[in-house]
């Protein structure tokens, strides 16, 4: 009789010897993923301005929905009826959920944070709620995504040691119970390692949540106001005790040059809402920098965005059209821009993964600083 495959798991294919840079496969039920990987956000199971097909099309392997968002509308029991968040929203790749915990923590002026859990008020209704772990696991399960992620305390920039090693031990309670009330096989749940700007906190965090790593462990808590050097210098400290044999997921990171650093740290997976966002704003990402397409001087700037992408939006329009499209209001530039922007991210994991294979990571690195504008500031 031959034993069951597991749902999860992933292969480590090459480390580079200087960085510690992997490039791995995470295999999951709705398929497998190349890591490193940068992973769209969908918060409201969509990625606003695209249909999957576009997505899809723009390399993205897996994509992000976001728990308190779809609590609140359509609300996770519609989303089970529906058949899970795969059949809901027309994605058949791998999604992951992250647990609402951000945003009960940052969109909700008024919260009440207690070993509990977080009463709070909608930012839709101001009607009030409750979040505990188990209600988390419970909506998360329900929406049926992939990857899960815990309920955590995401303690604020700038936060005391005392206050982020509070917040920590009731992290570290959470997902204690969110582990027992964790119920489907079929779903990985991620730890998430907190401790602010604190090392001695963030390897603290990192104990504690490598008994419940069987699939992956998440890094929260950065990215959210630090100076970069910071966020870096924190990712130092905890790369050689994060576990070896899952992926390290940074949450919330996704600008080109925090991807590059995240991976010669040792990073596998990223998410970030800034491709979408600046697209809204008529903002590209380029392998030159940032493009203001808004700006008059494409005016009558007939080349595409960016000329070493073959995305969609660079193969069919100019920037003099796309400024022409993000000065008249129209929709369509906010979805051409984003297909542009995720592709450009895609692309780069594609880049730097192919590079950690090859043996030339150092080589990548050094070539995407001195092209890529205003990334240098960041660099360690």
């Amino acid at each position: 009789m031959t034993q069951a495959k597991p749902p999860f798991s992933f292969e480590v294919i090459k480390t580079d010897p200087a960085t510690g840079a992997r490039a791995g496969i995470f295999h999951t039920p709705h398929g497998d993923i190349e890591t490193p990987v940068y992973m769209p956000v969908g918060t409201q199971a969509t990625v606003k301005g695209l249909l999957p097909r576009d997505v899809e099309e723009a390399g993205a392997q897996i994509v992000l929905a976001n728990t308190y968002h779809l609590y609140m509308r359509p609300g996770h029991e519609t989303v089970r009826r529906a058949g899970g968040l795969h059949k809901f929203m027309n994605w058949h790749r791998p999604i992951l959920t992250d647990s609402g915990g951000f945003q009960v923590f940052s969109l909700s002026k008024l919260n009440d944070i207690k070993d509990e859990g977080v009463r709070f008020r909608s930012h839709i209704d101001g009607s009030k709620h409750l979040f505990t772990p188990e209600k988390v696991m419970e909506i998360e399960n329900a929406l049926g995504a992939d990857i899960a992620m815990q309920f955590d305390e995401c303690s604020e920039y700038g936060a005391s040691h005392d206050y982020a090693a509070r917040a920590l031990d009731r992290t570290v309670r959470w997902l204690e119970r969110c582990a027992k009330a964790h119920g489907r096989e079929d779903q990985a749940l991620f730890p998430i390692v907190q401790g602010n700007l604190y090392a001695d906190l963030r390897l603290q965090s990192v104990e504690a949540a490598k008994p419940y790593a069987k699939y992956g462990i998440g890094i929260g808590g950065l990215s959210v106001g630090e100076p970069k050097p910071l966020m870096y210098e924190m990712l130092d400290a905890l790369q050689p005790a994060l576990p070896a044999d899952v992926p390290r997921y940074l949450m919330g990171v996704g600008s080109p040059d925090c991807l590059v650093e995240g991976v010669v740290r040792g990073i596998d997976m990223f998410d970030c809402v800034l491709a979408t966002r600046i697209a809204r704003n008529g903002t590209a990402l380029t392998s030159k920098g940032k493009v203001v397409v808004r700006n008059a001087e494409y005016k009558e700037d007939f080349t595409p965005l960016d000329e070493n992408c073959g995305c969609y939006c660079c193969r069919n329009y100019t920037k003099a059209y796309l400024r022409h499209l993000v000065n008249a209001g129209e929709i369509l530039a906010a979805t051409l821009l984003s297909m542009h922007n995720i592709a450009f991210l895609t692309g780069l994991m594609r880049g730097l993964r192919a590079a950690i294979l090859d043996g030339t990571l150092s080589g990548f690195r050094e070539r995407f600083y001195a092209t890529y504008a205003g990334a240098a500031d960041g660099k360690m």
